[in-house]
């Protein structure tokens, strides 16, 4: 549903923003779809003039030419029109040679047919005024000749674009969203004045124009009124109706058919005109239709009804499909001065299986199928006959021809502040909650017994309002979910609070996140590409469910890293840049026949730079993620010295060269990590390159003792650095590499200080290397606790790690 800000001011003192109004919508349950804004911006050479003259073009048949006086002392412009809607007098928007329109059309003098046209007549559309573009802007005010077209319209408007949720038909009508938005911003709401309620109720209808009004179908119709109004002047709306009108995206017709319409937005009840003089009989019938009845309704359509379809009638025709559209046989027109003003409370169901049988859904059908209040029958009729007597004239015949009888309600719900307060579960000024209902319209009666038990009485505009838990929900809604205090939730732990797997945990949690990472819960069922892809062999008859849901949920997962796949590959779908995901766990494994459960956390990165930005993120590579593992290895307490990376063999998802493996499941735990296959992430719908790492724990491995770390202080001498190059086979690793020259290194040293650490600085393949070889360079830190290190000592060390290192490995010294 549409909704203009325009029209909110008008019956709410708002003095906010739009975006507060947006906002507020939202948080008290009507999803805002979309805003639109609306209205003129600074225009120039867009004025007002006056057509003072039309005759045909000579070479077109469609076209007209016409003189438009921009300004008294000047002489008229000739300017050609296609739009048949205007007539000599009417006051129209003319933009002028140089203008520039709203949606970046420039206005020249141009030839059109061989005559020259000197300026535009503008539609709504064109000047961001509505929709409407069947016709030029006819100014009905009048304003000025020469006028700028931005003192006509000073202000835009915003349009919000809301979805009423099905149990709120009430806020299918400007004046419903009001009360919501003044019960929220506790604000005084001003309901239009219907001067009609004071007519004389004790008298006769009158039978000048209709003589009755008779239902034949009283379990489809429950109740119809029709209003008798004379000496009406049909013809366009005034500015400020069609401006309204225009702005909800509907396109004026005229000032009677403009009022039913503005009527029906605002107060959210359905109304049709009928022009008297086309009722037969002077009697209006509301009856089910003949069976292969047909009927042309306003759209021009013809249709063909059945029995269970309804109508209004006169004695001799069908005049509307009733509650979804008129007929063109009884519409107003030009000529029409007596109207008969129909507002009836249909039921629901015989709409909505009209309106999906016809398919033809209108602005009134969407509001019976869905229920209308039965009191505003009369209150938005009599709002109607003011609304029409103010832009048509005419008069009302006294009251109305009415049958039937509008369906009672009267409900109260019996509620206390303890009951609010149990299911909010937070305390809250008991003031506060009444005060909150009447703002809603919600009448709340005195105080009943000694813990302040009320009886709310239910308007029939909330029939959705049944239960206590109702009134609960309305309180919360205008209060504020985001007001809700912060509270410790009292649950039971499966596990316990100083339990080691569950501080493992949480402090994986904490360090991927601090990382950048997102966490994702996935499912731990799979289906049996994952199966076959990522554990092979015969596990998938251990893996699989007994009974599945469906056949891609039919097994246990044997790795969290497809599912990161599939979140990445969703989230590029939905367009958002997430390049690092991580889950904590549970995987399942098939070993020597039996099943195991174990926790597992797994990781990937996107191997993408950032394009931009003064902090570009460096590229991720395998030393990326295997510092990510040692650092993880750490939290349990494991030197990550003591461990070295293997070449990942017999397993197909990791890229050969460029993963590494850790322990074993003898081990109690197990450690993947490198590139991702590419052939697994094309068949995963992944493109580009995908890091990942996999860990897998035994719960014995996570609640083995762990020992104190122990403290030593550092060296307050210098240290001394030496760099060795050395040429290695192509197959060796570079961690076997450095195994063997730290433990030389520390053999090869006195006593007196120690080779503080041994890192890799470089990896070289390629010109001045033997075939089947490539070059690793490292950097050795000597450092002595006792004193500064002389040069003799490092190079006397340096030279002897030198020399078993060459003669010990078979390892060459690279030049």
């Amino acid at each position: 549903m549409k909704i203009s800000f325009e029209w909110l001011r008008r019956y709410l003192p708002l003095e906010c923003a739009a975006e507060e109004v947006e906002e507020a919508l939202t948080l008290i349950g009507f999803e805002v779809d979309g805003v639109k804004r609306i209205g003129i911006p600074l225009l120039e050479n867009v004025l007002v003039g006056e057509v003072i003259s039309m005759t045909r073009h000579p070479n077109a048949d469609r076209l007209t030419l016409c003189k438009v006086r921009i300004r008294e002392e000047d002489e008229a412009n000739e300017i050609i029109c296609g739009a048949s809607n205007y007539k000599v007098g009417d006051r129209v928007v003319v933009a002028l040679n140089g203008a520039v329109l709203p949606g970046g059309v420039k206005i020249k003098r141009s030839k059109i047919r061989g005559v020259v046209s000197d300026g535009m007549m503008c539609s709504a559309r064109e000047l961001s005024l509505g929709n409407d573009h069947e016709g030029i802007l006819i100014l009905e005010s009048r304003p000025e000749i020469g006028t700028s077209i931005n003192e006509v319209f000073p202000e835009g408007d915003v349009i919000f674009d809301v979805e009423i949720t099905p149990n709120r038909p009430d806020c299918l009508s400007c004046i419903g969203v009001v009360r919501e938005l003044g019960a929220f911003f506790q604000l005084p709401v001003s309901l239009p004045e219907i001067s009609s309620e004071d007519l004389d109720e004790s008298a006769s209808p009158s039978s000048d124009i209709l003589k009755g009004v008779r239902i034949e179908t009283s379990e489809n119709c429950l109740y119809y009124l029709a209003y008798s109004i004379v000496g009406i002047t049909i013809g366009p709306s005034p500015e400020w109706l069609s401006r309204l009108i225009m702005a909800i995206g509907l396109r004026p017709v005229n000032n009677v058919v403009d009022v039913t319409n503005f009527v029906l937005y605002e107060m959210g009840q359905p109304l049709h005109a009928f022009d008297a003089a086309k009722i037969s009989g002077q009697t209006i019938v509301i009856r089910q239709a003949q069976d292969d009845e047909e009927i042309t309704t306003l759209d021009g359509q013809l249709r063909t009804l059945t029995p269970e379809n309804m109508v209004i009638a006169d004695l001799g025709k069908p005049m509307a499909v009733a509650g979804v559209m008129g007929s063109i046989d009884a519409e107003l027109d030009e000529g029409t001065t007596d109207v008969v003003l129909e507002s009836a409370h249909f039921a629901p169901t015989n709409i909505r299986r009209t309106s999906r049988q016809l398919v033809l859904s209108t602005d009134a059908s969407y509001r019976f199928e869905r229920g209308v209040d039965p009191s505003l029958t009369e209150r938005a009729a009599r709002r109607a006959i003011d609304l029409i007597i103010q832009v048509g004239g005419g008069r009302c015949l006294g009251v109305p021809h009415v049958a039937g009888e509008l369906p009672k309600f009267d409900r109260k719900i019996e509620i206390d502040a303890g009951f609010i307060e149990r299911h909010l579960g937070f305390e809250v000024e008991k003031e506060r909650i009444w005060k909150i209902f009447r703002s809603l319209d919600l009448e709340v009666g005195e105080p009943v017994g000694g813990n302040d038990g009320r009886a709310v009485r239910i308007p029939s505009h909330r029939a959705d309002l049944e239960r206590p838990i109702d009134l609960v929900e309305e309180f919360l809604r205008i209060y504020g979910t985001d007001r809700i205090p912060n509270a410790e939730v009292a649950a039971s732990s499966v596990a316990q609070e100083d339990d080691q797997v569950s501080q493992f945990r949480g402090q994986v949690a904490s360090f991927f996140r601090a990382q950048g990472f997102y966490e994702c819960v996935n499912m731990s069922m799979c289906e049996l590409k994952t199966v076959d892809a990522w554990h092979g062999g015969d596990a998938s008859s251990l893996l699989k469910l007994a009974n599945p849901l469906t056949e891609d949920q039919a097994y246990l997962r044997p790795s969290l890293i497809p599912g990161l796949l599939d979140n990445l590959r969703l989230n590029r779908f939905r367009g958002n840049d997430i390049e690092r995901l991580f889950e904590i766990g549970s995987i399942f494994r098939a070993e020597e026949g039996k099943l195991w459960e174990i926790l597992s956390v797994g990781f990937l990165l996107v191997q993408a730079p950032r394009p931009s930005g003064w902090l570009v993120r460096e590229e991720p590579d395998f030393y990326t993620v295997s510092g990510l593992v040692e650092r993880l290895f750490s939290l349990l307490g494991v030197d990550f010295a003591d461990l070295n990376f293997k070449p990942v063999k017999d397993d197909n998802t990791w890229q050969k060269g460029h993963s590494g493996c850790l322990g074993q499941f003898t081990d109690g735990f197990e450690a993947k990590v490198g590139t991702v296959d590419l052939k697994i992430l094309k068949s995963w719908g992944v493109e580009g390159i995908v890091l990942a790492g996999s860990l897998s724990f035994l719960p014995k491995f996570l609640r083995r003792k762990i020992s104190p770390p122990s403290y030593q202080p550092d060296s307050p001498y210098p240290s001394a650095t030496k760099d060795i190059s050395l040429v290695v086979p192509e197959t060796e690793s570079a961690g076997t590499v450095r195994s063997r020259l730290e433990s030389i290194s520390k053999e090869a040293v006195i006593d007196q200080f120690d080779v503080e650490s041994v890192s890799i600085f470089d990896v070289f393949r390629g010109e001045g290397l033997p075939d089947g070889t490539k070059s690793f360079a490292f950097a050795l830190a000597f450092r002595s606790d006792q004193r500064t290190l002389t040069d003799n000592e490092v190079n006397s060390a340096f030279e002897r790690i030198v020399l078993r290192i060459t003669e010990g490995t078979g390892y060459q010294l690279r030049s």
